[in-house]
């Protein structure tokens, strides 16, 4: 069996896929605003415990996410993945909807 049968036996397109968004970043958020074209702005709430005084803290941080169909509206809980750079502040989009707004 020479080299170049043993590289075609083996398919990689399908595991490096899987292991690049096993890499990336995915963090649930509220959207804020909606006021951009195929951009929504979402908060997203991490409780870090504080050096010094061990109690929990809440931070949040406000993200640029792409959304392709525009059909996100503020107050939406969506799920969001990080991706490459798509503007100066846009590194993240919009995988699913988890909860529309009442």
């Amino acid at each position: 069996m020479s080299q170049d049968e043993t590289m075609n036996d083996t398919d990689t397109s399908t595991d490096t896929t899987t292991e690049r968004t096993a890499r990336r970043k995915v963090r649930d958020g509220i959207v804020v605003s909606n006021a951009m074209d195929k951009t929504a702005v979402v908060s997203v709430t991490d409780r870090v415990r504080h050096a010094k005084y061990n109690k929990f803290v809440l931070r949040s941080k406000r993200l640029y996410a792409h959304d392709e169909a525009n059909d996100v509206n503020v107050g939406d809980r969506v799920r969001v993945m990080e991706t490459r750079p798509l503007s100066k502040a846009k590194r993240w989009r919009v995988v699913e909807v988890l909860e529309r707004a009442k």
